[in-house]
């Protein structure tokens, strides 16, 4: 496909259907084939976001794939394998990970041991809201079916994930936090103790990994593997622990669309009104840094703030009920030279003023088509349209002068990653339909 994409917005739409359409496998929509040939949890929900555009079916597909890789206690794993590829199709593979010979573990599906930003409740409501008349019925029929798997997802983020006991979820993974190797991570990495042997033998010792050191990443799988993901262990002993603020928003979110999908299907929404009560209050009083004017994440192992600020700190635009005040000063970083303000093409990943900030290093810098739209929904919830348009308009003339790629050069826009990726197709087909059906939004 070419990088540039001329025309209305109907040819936009037409280029961002096709690329879906070849990324689609039968059963899900791989992010990208030639690089990521599998199912990633976080993907499949942005996914799922533009499938409801574009084929409500396949969107039901996507999810409903997914969430066969389920396990017993609830955890929805980060990366769903497909069986028929290669062995060595990607790295790390699922003999890495060792699920299937978990108790809790699905049987006849090989997944990872992580989970990922539990986006799905909210994509779910929106494929549910816009479905026509005809598909009504059918549509909330396939919610009831998908409710209970929903439902499972957070209480498995309730009781073994909320380590503080704040209401808070925690990551035990960069690679949990949808933004691998954010510099925000280079602290609680950098005070990992490797064994050198097994893990880099011969190698100069670094205080701080770059984001290409795999071996922090592998030693910590390594570790989680070895004490079977308990929840026990996660709590009391593994080294990396992080309450992040974007993976924390997802979770408020998807609380806030439990609610309404259990009030539809006939359940209790009660539950999920008090835990997105208790994450809302918990965002505020653990995560906010009322000096920054921001949310950063905080290390649980040393109970402090995490000193880079990303672009992860804007998503709790996602709250609903944020205070005024509290979504003043977020804007007031957000769109400073530190973030849009110094950006041709925003929202950088990270704070163009940190030492870590590098314009090609993956979640270090550049500009994604998906944290983008995550900032734009925000906006709009808080009535913000001048930061919406902004958002709105700077996205879509990233895929205009680059395609649908991974990521792009926050300065001149520049694609970069891998071409033709399907979150980046799949949300422009978002950002188009609700422009064209503002109640949509």
């Amino acid at each position: 496909m070419s990088s540039r994409l001329t025309g209305d917005e109907t040819a936009l739409w037409q280029a961002a259907a096709r690329v879906l359409d070849a990324n689609w496998t039968g059963t899900a929509t791989v992010p990208s084939p030639g690089l990521y040939p599998h199912q990633w949890s976080l993907d499949s929900a942005f996914v799922a976001l533009g499938l409801a555009r574009h084929r409500r079916d396949r969107a039901e597909r996507e999810l409903t794939s997914l969430f066969r890789g389920q396990w017993a206690d609830g955890l929805l794993p980060h990366l769903v394998f497909d069986d028929t590829l290669a062995r060595h199709a990607y790295f790390p593979g699922p003999e890495m990970w060792h699920g299937d010979h978990r108790p809790r573990a699905p049987h006849g599906v090989r997944t990872s041991g992580l989970t990922q930003p539990p986006l799905h409740a909210f994509a779910a409501l929106r494929l549910h809201e816009s479905a026509p008349p005809s598909e009504a019925e059918h549509s909330l029929d396939f919610l009831r079916g998908l409710y209970p798997c929903l439902a499972a997802q957070h209480r498995y983020l309730a009781e073994a994930r909320d380590l503080s006991g704040s209401g808070l979820a925690a990551i035990c993974h960069p690679w949990e936090s949808g933004m691998d190797n954010s510099p925000a991570w280079d602290r609680p990495l950098g005070a990992l103790r490797l064994p050198p042997a097994a893990y880099s033998p011969g190698r100069t010792p670094r205080d701080l990994p770059t984001g290409e050191d795999y071996d922090r990443y592998v030693h910590l799988v390594a570790l989680l593997r070895a004490h079977d993901y308990e929840p026990a262990y996660i709590r009391d002993d593994h080294p990396f622990a992080v309450e992040d603020p974007l993976f924390n928003a997802a979770y408020l979110a998807s609380e806030h669309a439990l609610a309404e999908i259990a009030a539809l299907v006939g359940a209790d929404p009660a539950p999920h009104r008090e835990r997105s009560a208790r994450v809302h209050a918990a965002l505020l009083d653990r995560l906010w840094d009322h000096e920054q004017g921001c949310f950063r994440a905080r290390d649980l192992r040393d109970d402090r703030l995490l000193p880079v600020v990303t672009v992860a700190a804007f998503a709790p635009l996602l709250d609903p009920d944020l205070p005024p005040g509290t979504v003043r000063r977020l804007v007031d970083l957000l769109l400073s030279a530190r973030f849009a303000g110094a950006a041709g093409y925003p929202v950088p990943t990270c704070d163009i003023q940190a030492p870590a900030f590098d314009r090609s290093g993956y979640w270090r810098g550049p500009t994604w088509i998906n944290t983008n739209w995550l900032l734009w929904h925000g906006a709009l919830g808080h009535g913000l349209t001048v930061v919406a348009d902004l958002l709105y308009g700077s996205t879509l003339r990233l895929v205009r002068q680059s395609g649908f790629r991974e990521y792009f050069d926050p300065f001149d826009g520049t694609g970069r990653g891998s071409h033709d990726y399907s979150w980046s197709a799949a949300l422009v087909l978002d950002l188009l339909a609700a422009r064209r059906a503002p109640r949509a939004a």
